[in-house]
């Protein structure tokens, strides 16, 4: 059963080592949190749908409460402290396009309007109806979720948009194909959502991020159908696939997607890597993404994301032994830093790139320690967003934000958002652990993730107000380093007042009348990517 207040499967957990506790005392303080309010009392606050009755529509609480809200931390306040200001008045489980017409026409006639739902993990409030808002009908894309081609030929599936990544992969890997798209979300996130969202996995290097996969497909909208042929290529003007690309429903509901796969990798094998200091290990990494060896992944933790990695992750006496290695390697284990490298291919490739790739990252200070850890990682991969139940639990809140920089700023720019963050804490009195880390890189520069812990205050207003300051100090931060207001997470509403910065009053003016276009009436998602305008 998926969890209606948190994060993922409800059987499953994220313990927190004995030794994590004190660690985050030092650097956070005392834990402290408001009270949980219970499932029954927040299903009772669920007002009667003013929607009129179809057979399409469900009006039950608990499923209009379980798709009230996504994945953000205003989100978990939101639900954990039962302080939902809207409920969607219905859900909606179409099983073919049929469906979706008729609930575009509904909410046409009925005043309503649809917001597009694939696995609930947006984190920017990309799912959410608007308080002040028409009557929103929810639709859960989840029975879409068939192959319903495959080309071994040209390398092309295609699915309905409500797949979610394991059954995509389970369709997918029998017939020797991935798609190899690995997001952190992986278990419940959706392919209509990574493309909805331009999201990237994990192993982006190898596989490409969600555009470079998406080779056509279909988007139902208000105004007819919008067919997208799988082209190798073509210059027959603006490709309509970047247009519902990041598009957040906003043009219509994606309805089916053909994607590029690949043959599964004959070896693939995660290395870590220390480096002495954070600037040796960016400097590697920038010298590993401008050589464009067939690499999978690299993921830099700076030194104290590397340090809370370790103390949340690794035993105690693995800590200790590790440092003792380091240390007498030369290197000083509070600024060390830690890269997982990925390399996936055939097994020829895959023997000659590690082999490269490990002789640069000597050349920077380097010291391999096999695939020890990049085991570790690999095992637990998809649960360490667990984490945020346990931390909850114990009174610590856990936020996370990324962008994207060319290589000049990525040093400063990470320095400007750990203390903006920092800064906008202490006025509120508190402490903050920032942690952060390389995740996906280019030729050009990187993607910055970064992750925010601090304790959950007892208020939930003043709760909301502190993270507010959080993120908004980080994002002006972001914005003045030049970087890309996000990377892989899409903008929803929470980011949605940086857009101006980073696509000019122009190109916002182009937008509105592409989702104009498209969808006339303003049914389809209203008050996400773009404010209303």
């Amino acid at each position: 059963m998926r969890r209606w207040n948190g994060w993922g499967d409800e059987r499953t957990m994220y313990p927190l080592r004995e030794s994590a506790r004190p660690w985050l005392y030092e650097r956070v303080g005392e834990p402290t949190r408001p009270p949980d309010t219970p499932l029954s009392e927040l299903t009772q606050q669920i007002p009667d749908s003013p929607l009129r009755p179809h057979p399409l529509l469900t009006f039950d609480p608990q499923e209009r409460l379980r798709h009230a809200r996504g994945q953000s931390f205003p989100d978990w306040v939101a639900l954990r402290c039962g302080r939902v200001p809207i409920f969607p008045a219905a859900i909606a489980y179409p099983e073919n396009e049929a469906h979706l017409h008729t609930l575009i026409q509904y909410a046409q006639a009925n005043g309503a309007v649809l917001i597009p739902y694939g696995g609930g993990t947006s984190v920017v409030g990309g799912i959410n109806p608007e308080p002040d808002g028409p009557a929103a009908l929810t639709v859960d894309l989840s029975r879409l979720n068939q192959l319903l081609q495959l080309n071994k030929t040209a390398q092309l599936a295609t699915f309905g948009a409500g797949i979610s990544g394991p059954d995509l992969e389970a369709q997918l890997n029998p017939q020797g194909y991935t798609l190899g798209h690995f997001p952190q979300s992986f278990e419940l996130s959706t392919l209509g959502g990574w493309i909805a969202t331009r999201s990237s996995g994990q192993q982006s290097l190898y596989y490409g991020r969600i555009e470079d996969t998406f080779a056509g497909g279909r988007l139902i909208t208000p105004a007819g159908v919008l067919e997208m042929p799988p082209f190798p290529a073509s210059a027959a003007g603006p490709d309509w696939r970047h247009l519902v690309l990041g598009s957040e429903g906003r043009l219509g509901i994606i309805s089916q997607a053909t994607v590029r796969i690949t043959p599964l990798p004959e070896a693939e094998s995660f290395l870590g890597i220390f480096f002495p200091t954070w600037e040796q290990g960016v400097a590697a990494v920038k010298g590993l993404a401008q050589a464009q060896l067939p690499l999978s992944m690299l993921r830099l933790s700076n030194p104290l994301e590397t340090e809370a990695n370790l103390i949340l992750g690794a035993k105690t006496g693995q800590v200790l032994w590790l440092n003792r290695g380091l240390n007498w390697l030369g290197q000083r284990p509070q600024e060390k830093c830690l890269l997982l490298m990925g390399v996936t291919g055939d097994a020829a490739a895959h023997n000659y790139t590690r082999r490269a790739a490990l002789h640069l990252t000597r050349q920077h200070g380097g010291v391999s320690l096999g695939q020890l850890l990049g085991r570790a990682w690999q095992k637990g991969r998809f649960l360490t967003p667990y984490l945020r139940n346990t931390l909850w639990e114990q009174g610590y809140g856990v936020d996370t934000l990324e962008s994207a920089f060319t290589w000049d700023q990525v040093i400063p720019a990470e320095a400007a958002i750990m203390a903006a963050i920092h800064q906008a804490a202490a006025a509120y009195g508190e402490r903050v652990l920032v942690i952060a880390h390389l995740s996906h890189v280019y030729p050009t520069g990187s993607s910055l993730y970064v992750t925010y812990l601090f304790r959950l205050l007892p208020d939930p207003d003043q709760l909301l107000a502190f993270w507010g300051a959080m993120k908004a100090a980080a994002s002006q931060a972001i914005i003045t380093h030049r970087g890309t207001i996000t990377h892989q997470h899409g903008v929803g509403t929470d980011h949605a007042p940086y857009l101006q910065a980073e696509k000019g009053e122009l190109g916002l003016n182009l937008l509105t009348h592409l989702f104009h276009q498209a969808d006339p009436d303003g049914v389809m998602n209203p008050g996400k990517l773009l404010p209303h305008r």
